[in-house]
């Protein structure tokens, strides 16, 4: 039996916009390389010699390490990262870790986008699954990432 079909909408609870809203821009881009980071196995273990998921992890890590922000080049990590989840084709867990590094990378420029980072990885972790166990997955994931959440909001 397939694995029921994964709503990106059912993540936007109010404690978590609320943890978002109170969390500086560095915490938010923290949490969302440690959601993508979390994600990211999925896409390697497929497509190992594929950097460019890993790339626009290292380039807010590099962000948020040295403060040195150029749109040209978080653009194009980005981007890079949503075309190899476009080459992925099918919905599987693999694309979702590579929109999960897409997303993280573009909230160094806009905060916001660390919701997207963190949801895409909540997709492929319940793609990841088996149906059976989907929602204790997607519960487990959840959980971890607002107690990730609320610890970087804290520092």
């Amino acid at each position: 039996m397939p694995t029921p079909k994964f709503s990106l909408a059912a993540y936007k609870d109010e404690a978590t916009l609320d943890l978002m809203s109170n969390a500086s821009h560095k915490a938010l881009a923290a949490w969302a390389f440690a959601c993508g980071e979390r994600a990211l196995p999925h896409f390697e273990e497929q497509y190992p010699q594929d950097r460019r998921p890993r790339n626009a992890l290292d380039t807010l890590q590099n962000w948020i390490t040295t403060g040195e922000f150029k749109m040209a080049v978080i653009r194009k990590a980005s981007l890079d990262a949503h075309a190899a989840a476009r080459e992925v084709g099918a919905d599987t867990p693999a694309r979702s870790a590579a929109r999960s590094a897409g997303q993280a990378v573009a909230t160094a420029h806009v905060r916001t986008h660390a919701l997207g980072a963190a949801n895409y990885a909540l997709q492929a972790i319940h793609h990841a699954a088996a149906a059976a166990d989907a929602d204790a997955a997607i519960a487990a994931e959840r959980a971890w990432q607002l107690q990730h959440l609320l610890e970087l909001g804290d520092h």
